[in-house]
């Protein structure tokens, strides 16, 4: 596994683990970021190499800052 495929993999799993922990459903969670559902499915899997614009939609769906949605990386 590379270095990049590896903080992916890690970043996809702080999102499940987040939003798990807030209640959300992948849908209704993509809803809230303004993304498509299999868009955050694929974050979620380590599978994208997601932008800057769409981790600061996480984070404020989340109800977080980017530095605190990055803290357990």
């Amino acid at each position: 596994m590379s270095q990049q495929d590896d903080i992916l993999k890690r970043f996809g799993a702080r999102v499940r683990t987040l939003r798990l922990s807030k209640g959300y459903s992948q849908e209704s969670f993509a809803e809230k970021c303004g993304l498509d559902r299999t868009y955050i499915g694929g974050v979620e899997r380590g599978e994208r190499n997601i932008a800057l614009r769409n981790i600061e939609k996480i984070a404020k769906a989340l109800g977080m800052t980017l530095s605190e949605l990055f803290l357990e990386l």
